[in-house]
């Protein structure tokens, strides 16, 4: 069965690989899951936080009044909770072209059009087949407009764009007041594809300390519902590839994601709960399954259920709310 597919211009075997998670910075868990099939190789973020920060601790060694400097550091995470530095993570991406032969997607996360993107370069020099350009950011200002969140992230990816010559993709939120016009616009400044979606990782309240907590659940199917709804409505629509990411344990769950229009299945979860061998007994299974249902290829099956194909197109618009709400019964 012919599982192969395009992702940001990669002709890759299959659309199943590791999305981005603390594995991919370790060459022994890198070969692991290279053993178990994975397409590419999507490493952990490298964070705008990280590069700053040692920017400001170069230029504090040179010349930087120490009360300034601490001052500064202040507003930055601590840095033991980095696993490793801007310079160590181009070496990794060195080490671990050298230990695989799939592809190999580094990822650079900010949310400000500053010098950490420059990294992105830096990143295409050490060896990446291409470039996960991660714009997790939460508006918290109450002046802040959304024509200014998105007209930032724009112009940061036209900033990498410029910079690079390899593939980047676009990982977003689902959080934007209009996500299909968004996805249109990162695509006219040419980003060559868009994960969708990043995770938020909500704080919770410890309501005897009064404490904020720190909480990280691990993702199940469910989470995949918001997933398949944008993937169908941008399928067809935007010249951009289209990567899922969150949500993807089981066959019917990889299944979905491309009859929505997925060429790509990023799994986290997945992976660290079952190992790598998840991708494995994912990629035989949907090849079985296309089999049996007498499709010729995954192309012929990808995005068929989208908005543009789907023989109802209003479950993935206002009517599918409407008759929910007014048909259900106890």
């Amino acid at each position: 069965m012919d599982l192969s597919t395009t992702y940001l211009g990669m002709k890759l075997p299959h659309p199943f690989m590791p999305g981005a998670n603390p594995w991919g910075l370790k060459l022994d868990k890198v070969r692991q899951l290279e053993d178990a099939g994975a397409a590419a190789i999507v490493m952990p973020s490298l964070f705008e936080e990280q590069i700053i920060k040692e920017s400001l601790a170069t230029t504090n060694a040179m010349d930087t009044p120490a009360e300034s400097f601490a001052e500064a550091l202040s507003y930055f995470p601590n840095v033991d909770e980095f696993r490793i530095g801007p310079h160590e993570y181009l070496e990794t991406i060195r080490k671990i072209k050298e230990a695989v032969k799939v592809p190999v997607v580094a990822s650079l996360n900010g949310v400000t059009k500053g010098g950490w993107l420059d990294y992105a370069k830096l990143m295409a020099q050490a060896g990446a087949d291409a470039l996960e350009l991660n714009v997790y950011y939460l508006a918290t200002d109450v002046n802040e407009t959304c024509k200014a969140v998105e007209a930032r992230a724009i112009d940061m990816v036209k900033t990498v764009k410029k910079a690079v010559k390899i593939p980047v993709a676009v990982k977003l939120s689902p959080f934007y007041s209009s996500l299909p016009n968004f996805a249109a616009q990162l695509a006219k400044a040419k980003a060559d594809g868009l994960v969708l979606f990043n995770r938020f990782y909500q704080p919770d309240i410890n309501i005897e300390t009064l404490q904020t907590e720190r909480v990280l659940h691990l993702s199940d199917s469910s989470a995949l519902l918001l997933r398949l709804r944008w993937l169908a409505v941008l399928s067809g629509r935007i010249n951009a590839s289209l990567a899922v990411s969150g949500g993807v344990h089981a066959l019917a769950d990889a299944i979905k994601a491309i009859m929505t229009g997925a060429h790509a299945v990023q799994m986290v979860s997945a992976v660290l709960r079952n190992g790598p061998q998840v991708i494995q007994q994912i990629r035989t299974q949907v090849a079985e399954w296309l089999e049996q249902h007498e499709y010729e290829s995954l192309a012929q099956m990808q995005g068929s259920m989208n908005l543009m194909r789907s023989p109802d197109p209003s479950a993935y618009e206002r009517a599918n709310y409407v008759h929910l709400l007014q048909t259900w019964k106890a």
